[in-house]
């Protein structure tokens, strides 16, 4: 997933997800985890690179000691259970897995207890007695600055109890240091950088030694520590080393291990970001590439958990809206790094105009128009017509484009794009009034292109969303008249990827529009309007309007036509984009935070509105001449102001 790794480390994958607990049923914030290093990987393997994903299940500690108890089972037989609904509920969402892991099997254990004795005899695992505030539902030890104001445990909300007891401990604290110096001279290592900079923040001060074990008689589901069989592994120190046992114990380590990316959620920073690389320099086990950390779905604005009883289930929305509408949902609406608020409405809503309008409309009227002016048969390409030089060349500049946003995990970005030329389809339907030529026997060359250069564009689309909704877009292939063939990349890099002649197979509709007010009042919701499908409009935003203030306060804002001439990331914030505009005869250096919304590559060229007098400000090292002006919608996006028609650099905006 690296973007800027030698080309010697190229097309080579090894991606993870957490290992997740089995104290509880599969959530929508495990299906999102696993969903999206699904895609990740899909996408590789659509470029014809090596890839090896791995999942699996976290079973052993106090917790599910517990839980066992509680359900009248053996610890092995509860962690069975659940660990087969994991299982299951990833084979149900699409899941392609080359490997699941669990900690109970005897491979993981004999790789654990290695490296634990390769730890302990170089004399970083001593014997000590340790007390202080323990949760029980996370199975580690807090600091009061890392509890809530009210003293709960941040995870699950619930006040922790303390603790004391003698322990082994992996001497932690030794390796501050040196974790430190790798976070500042390698900026990449921990995705995005917020959390790198949160990691650091916690390394400003002594970390201590890590409590690696707990004696067995309080708790004897684990792994026995191999110089002392009388104390366990700690959960941590246990399910941490699956990444590196997984592909250990099948010789796999010399293949996968050197472009090793972890994927996780930002509840379990610390332990990846602190403890793990720790561990695997103690180990003497090369760092992984990269940790790359997602937020949280939320719903009401809190974290789902089963402790507070706001559990969404992934296996009940797919079941409901259809295995490749959820997925497509979850990679859409969430950017990752950030949290995003899960709301059912949402999700219909982002089927029915992104899947249903959009990407069903292009197909169904594509299908359509054939079947009714050419027998349903794919036609040669006739003479040029107005827009489909252009459309072929921006779905043809896909490919390219949405490998490197997946590279720098900007996945809602990449399937955006390739929606947006789907849309550009729709437009080009619209411009090009196909049902106008069929009229004209003279057209008939012209109506030819007009149907093949849709019947590509849906290739194509096809070909770059696979990894999201495999299945749809199988189906999509199928319609159109494909073999069953899995795609590579190559095939959306040309534009004649149809046998002329060959016989299309319209079907039902791929994405049926689902009936939003029949579900409103279902869940006894008050939603928001739905947004304008077709016509690009949204729904209204309720604002706050600020004090009023008289024209001439307005007229002192010199707003300015500008246009892009040159664009690139800010060599010093991950945020920032320096942008070079033409404003009139001037040339200005913008600084703007918008990185997170556009590539530079994008803004090349574009129109922008300039506030032309603001005070030059140094951000990050670099003088800004100005601010380039946008909106943010509900969901955070930013979308730059345009004009509707042309107008010279420099021209007053008022």
């Amino acid at each position: 997933m690296s973007d800027d790794r030698s080309a010697t480390d190229r097309g080579v994958l090894y991606a993870t997800t957490p290992i997740f607990y089995v104290n509880a049923e599969p959530h929508i914030g495990h299906a999102y985890t696993t969903i999206l290093v699904d895609v990740a990987t899909r996408y590789r393997r659509l470029a014809g690179d090596d890839v090896y994903f791995l999942t699996g299940t976290d079973e052993h500690g106090e917790n599910i000691q517990k839980a066992a108890d509680a359900a009248g089972t053996s610890p092995q037989e509860y962690t069975d259970r659940v660990a087969g609904a994991f299982r299951a509920a990833w084979d149900r969402l699409g899941i392609g897995y080359d490997a699941f892991i669990r900690t109970t099997e005897e491979r993981h254990k004999k790789v654990v207890r290695e490296v634990l004795q390769r730890v302990y005899d170089q004399g970083d695992i001593v014997y000590g007695e340790y007390g202080g505030l323990y949760c029980v539902r996370c199975e580690r030890y807090y600091t009061e600055k890392e509890l809530t104001e009210d003293g709960l445990c941040p995870q699950h909300e619930i006040a922790p109890e303390y603790r004391s007891e003698a322990n082994y401990f992996f001497r932690m604290e030794k390796y501050r240091p040196w974790l430190r110096e790798r976070l500042e001279t390698n900026p990449d290592l921990i995705r995005p950088a917020g959390y790198r900079s949160e990691v650091l923040s916690m390394l400003k001060e002594p970390i201590g030694d890590l409590s690696i074990s707990r004696p067995r008689s309080r708790v004897p589901w684990g792994i026995p520590l191999p110089w002392d069989e009388d104390h366990v592994t700690y959960v941590w120190f246990d399910a941490l080393i699956n990444y590196y046992s997984a592909v250990a114990s099948e010789g796999l380590e010399d293949r996968y291990w050197p472009h090793v990316e972890h994927f996780i959620a930002k509840d379990i920073v610390k332990p990846h970001g602190v403890f793990w690389p720790t561990m695997l320099k103690a180990a003497g086990i090369p760092l992984f590439q990269h940790l790359n950390v997602h937020g949280y779905w939320l719903v009401e604005d809190r974290k789902m958990s089963k402790s507070l009883g706001n559990v969404v289930r992934p296996l009940e929305l797919a079941e409901r809206y259809g295995n490749d509408a959820f997925r497509y949902f979850l990679l859409r609406d969430m950017t990752f790094g950030l949290d995003a608020s899960f709301h059912e409405v949402g999700l219909v809503d982002r089927v029915n105009a992104d899947l249903a309008n959009d990407l069903g409309n292009l197909l169904n009227r594509t299908l359509g128009m054939l079947g009714k002016y050419r027998d349903g048969r794919v036609p040669p390409f006739g003479p040029d017509v107005a827009g489909a030089g252009a459309l072929r060349d921006r779905f043809l500049d896909l490919p390219d484009r949405v490998v490197e946003q997946v590279a720098r995990l900007q996945f809602d970005r990449a399937v955006a794009g390739t929606m947006d030329a789907v849309r550009a389809a729709n437009k080009f339907v619209s411009e090009s009034e196909p049902w106008s030529l069929a009229k004209d026997p003279e057209a008939a060359g012209r109506l030819d292109t007009v149907l093949r250069t849709c019947l590509e564009a849906l290739r194509c689309a096809s070909v770059l969303l696979d990894p999201v909704m495999p299945a749809k877009m199988a189906e999509l292939r199928h319609q159109l008249g494909m073999p069953g063939t899995a795609p590579t990349l190559d095939d959306a890099k040309r534009w004649d990827g149809l046998a002329e002649g060959s016989a299309t197979r319209k079907g039902d509709p791929l994405f049926p529009r689902i009936d939003r007010a029949a579900l409103e009042a279902a869940i006894e919701v008050e939603a928001p309007a739905e947004s304008e499908d077709e016509a690009g409009g949204a729904a209204p935003v309720a604002f706050e309007p600020k004090p009023e203030i008289d024209i001439e306060t307005f007229a002192a804002c010199d707003l300015r036509v500008g246009t892009v001439t040159a664009c690139e990331a800010h060599p010093k914030a991950d945020r920032l984009l320096v942008l070079t505009v033409q404003v009139g005869t001037e040339t200005r250096t913008i600084v703007s935070g918008i990185r997170a919304h556009y590539d530079p590559e994008e803004l090349v060229g574009r129109t922008v509105v300039v506030v032309a007098n603001l005070k030059p400000v140094k951000l990050r090292g670099i003088e800004s001449q100005g601010m380039v002006l946008s909106a943010e919608g509900p969901d955070g996006r930013l979308s730059l102001l345009s004009l509707d028609r042309a107008a010279p650099p420099g021209s007053e905006v008022r």
